[in-house]
């Protein structure tokens, strides 16, 4: 089976709690590396600066730095990195706020368990192209197709279709 990169992920909350159950959540996924965490904005932009994660998972409400201030100091000097904030009220403001200063997208804090590893992937893919893994699916056909990418013709083929 191809073996793709993991998506380096950071993640940035000040409650201990919820800090804990979204790190188990994107833990559990074969294709994520939690690479660090932070508890307020002031730490997350100095340790985004120095992990350079592949996505942040951003809480608004932080202490000594807001979510929105950290995430607006984090795209200025790199662009490349995605941010998904992370809430417990949505409001047009909040959204709004996160959207303007570079965010990809704003989840409520009580959907991050069906609908935070699929924002992620999505994030990801919109800023170039991934490998998702998922260990649980292998089956012969994958098994199949990664034989026939062993192939020299076939795989620059199909890394040149993609490329088009």
């Amino acid at each position: 089976m191809a073996i793709g990169n993991l998506i380096r992920t950071f993640l940035v909350e000040d409650h201990l709690l919820i800090a804990e159950e979204v790190g188990r959540l994107l833990r559990a996924y074969p294709n994520i590396d939690l690479v660090g965490s932070a508890q307020d904005g002031e730490e997350a932009v100095s340790k985004v600066i120095a992990l350079q994660p592949a996505v942040v998972v951003m809480d608004i409400n932080l202490p000594k730095i807001d979510g929105i201030a950290a995430t607006r100091l984090i795209k200025r000097k790199y662009a490349h990195i995605v941010v998904i904030g992370l809430t417990a009220a949505i409001n047009e403001y909040v959204v709004y706020a996160m959207m303007k200063v570079g965010a990809f997208e704003v989840l409520a804090k009580e959907k991050a368990q069906d609908d935070l590893y699929t924002t992620l992937q999505r994030a990801v893919a919109s800023s170039g192209p991934i490998v998702i893994l998922d260990e649980t699916r292998v089956n012969e056909n994958t098994r199949s197709l990664d034989k026939e990418c062993e192939s020299p013709t076939v795989g620059h083929e199909a890394i040149s279709n993609f490329e088009a």
